[in-house]
């Protein structure tokens, strides 16, 4: 059941959301509810406003944790500097970029945190969309586009729609996820929305292996395509094996100084997260359940 603690942290995560919108048409149709209910729960009507599904799914679709969990704070890593600097010239510059980098390193909350802080940008998990319609219709609904009815008239309304706001940025997580038809409709995309809109792909290791061996093998679009994200791939970690180590650890150590409760031993931390920044949230959140 949704209490009402959860419903105040859900109704709080949809104002912070609605200054990414230009109208409350738009940040309704986002959330997959009726301008009159978005009035009504705006308004602070929650009791029999919405269903218990419309609740979690708000909740999942703003990254609201239901049951508490800690505050994370932003850090500013080396990580979180170089993809915030590479997603706002993209966005202002309407160019896109493939950032291809290790796991663990803070790449999705970055990508989070953009998109809550910059209007007409957007995430999306492409692990949870793998296909070329799930793809195109998730774009279309986090921008507030119809996203039902025949898939011609959604991708043909969303490419209007992003040639027609100032400074789309549309950030592809987990890209590497994607099926063959999804690569290619991106491309498509691309072409309908030139200068217009920026897109700014991310994975690990392993959507650039897949992409080099796919242009290797002469597979359809996959040289057009990376031409069309800069002809290269961005990387943050170092690739000397000692280098990168310190690189990771001292990452740790930053977003550890920020999020450790008072007194925490900071160099402990580090030393079990091994650099790892799940493994620091793990370690913090043990520390702050000990204090509770």
């Amino acid at each position: 059941m949704i209490t009402n603690e959860n419903k105040k942290r859900i109704l709080e995560a949809i104002a912070t959301n609605r200054t990414n919108y230009p109208s409350d048409a738009k940040h309704a149709a986002s959330l997959g509810i009726s301008t009159s209910v978005y009035s009504a729960i705006k308004n602070g009507q929650t009791d029999k406003a919405l269903s218990e599904a419309n609740w979690i799914t708000i909740a999942r679709r703003l990254g609201v944790n239901l049951r508490g969990g800690i505050e994370w704070k932003p850090a500013r890593t080396a990580t979180f500097e170089y993809i915030t600097k590479q997603l706002e010239f993209s966005q202002q510059s309407g160019l896109s970029a493939i950032l291809c980098d290790i796991p663990n390193i803070g790449k999705t909350f970055t990508a989070r945190y953009y998109v809550q802080c910059h209007r007409n940008a957007i995430y999306v998990d492409c692990s949870q969309v793998k296909t070329k319609l799930k793809l195109v219709r998730k774009i279309a609904t986090e921008f507030g586009v119809g996203s039902n009815g025949r898939y011609s008239d959604v991708y043909e309304d969303l490419v209007y729609y992003l040639r027609s706001i100032d400074t789309p940025l549309i950030i592809l997580d987990e890209a590497g996820d994607l099926q063959y038809e999804a690569f290619l409709e991106l491309k498509a995309l691309w072409n309908a929305t030139e200068r217009c809109c920026a897109w700014y792909m991310m994975g690990a290791d392993g959507l650039k292996a897949k992409i080099n061996r796919s242009i290797e093998c002469k597979k359809v679009g996959y040289t057009e395509m990376l031409s069309r994200y800069g002809d290269r791939y961005s990387k943050v970690t170092p690739d000397d094996c000692k280098e990168r180590e310190k690189f990771l650890k001292d990452q740790a150590s930053v977003v550890a100084r920020v999020n450790a409760p008072e007194g925490a031993d900071i160099a402990t931390l580090v030393r079990k997260s091994c650099g790892g920044l799940r493994r620091v949230y793990t370690e913090i959140e043990k520390l702050k359940r000990v204090q509770a």
